[in-house]
């Protein structure tokens, strides 16, 4: 080995062995666990080895609620959230005066704790003995019925978990998006204006291929953060989600851990893999789309 290869080798070193032990090391100790039958956290003990902890985990009726919970949060708050981003940055990228107070007042949900911003939802959409809630009250004004946000009906609640976690994540991906339509390079709009090119094909050909790559990570973090939802969930519905009926995959896993049906790690780590599993999955489909729509 050439001095230089063993000198960088050595600086790579800290950062290997950090990565080993925080990241390997747990990785391969949740997959050894996931296999263990009837694993006795106490005694450090198991009957035996297989797939029964997998098989148990995906016939458990909250595993399968935590699951459509999660697959609905996903499927609605991804392309909503980044639509609603893209549209946003746009509208701050045409504006000229006030333009940084505007961008200011947008990220200012994002630097604000997210639990402080669930228990103001709860206030917001919870029907109580003295009052029904500002939202309520605004469906009475138009005619409406009052509807318990937090304690009702299925659609109701997940209506709040989709429009709190949409409120949350907007501000990171307006951030993102209205840096990258600064940097497109204003050469091809101008172009397009002598053309007479209009408004929504020069958005089409110049700007979404331009940000695309933005587009897709945002996309791509998106995925992955929504699949692993879980506080925004407590600071909404409390803390026993599987009564609600508003647990997730994430809150499934730490309830076998720690939860009231907790002590169960091998469950805990067949799920969290099954979990693993997904997102690897959609990731990886993510990818392949990529390949074609996204110009670099």
């Amino acid at each position: 080995m050439k001095r230089s290869d063993f000198k960088a080798w050595l600086y790579l070193l800290p950062a290997a062995l950090f990565l080993g032990v925080f990241m390997v090391y747990p990785l391969v100790d949740v997959l050894v666990y996931s296999f263990e039958e009837g694993y006795n956290s106490a005694s450090q003990t198991f009957f035996g080895t297989g797939w029964y902890n997998y098989s148990y985990v995906l016939h458990d009726p909250y595993f399968l609620q935590a699951v459509k919970n999660t697959l609905i949060l996903v499927v609605i708050t991804v392309p909503v959230s980044t639509g609603l981003a893209l549209l946003i940055s746009v509208g701050l990228n045409s504006i000229k005066p006030l333009k940084e107070l505007y961008q200011t007042v947008y990220f200012l949900p994002y630097v604000t704790n997210t639990l402080a911003v669930g228990l103001v939802f709860m206030i917001l959409f919870k029907k109580t003995a003295y009052s029904d809630g500002l939202v309520n009250l605004l469906i009475n004004f138009f005619g409406g019925s009052s509807v318990d946000f937090i304690e009702g009906p299925y659609w109701a609640k997940m209506f709040v978990m989709c429009f709190y976690t949409v409120w949350v994540v907007l501000p990171f991906k307006i951030l993102i998006l209205t840096g990258a339509l600064a940097s497109v390079d204003k050469t091809y709009y101008n172009a397009a204006r002598i053309d007479g090119t209009s408004k929504w094909r020069t958005f089409t050909r110049i700007t979404l291929p331009m940000i695309s790559p933005m587009v897709f990570y945002l996309v791509i973090t998106g995925f992955i953060g929504a699949f692993k939802a879980y506080s925004d969930e407590v600071a909404l519905f409390g803390t026993n989600l599987n009564a609600a009926g508003m647990n997730t995959i994430v809150g499934y896993v730490y309830d076998m851990l720690y939860g009231n049906s907790g002590g169960y790690p091998s469950y805990a780590s067949a799920a969290a893999l099954i979990l693993f599993a997904i997102v690897l999955t959609i990731t990886c489909i993510n990818l392949m789309v990529s390949r074609k729509n996204v110009h670099y």
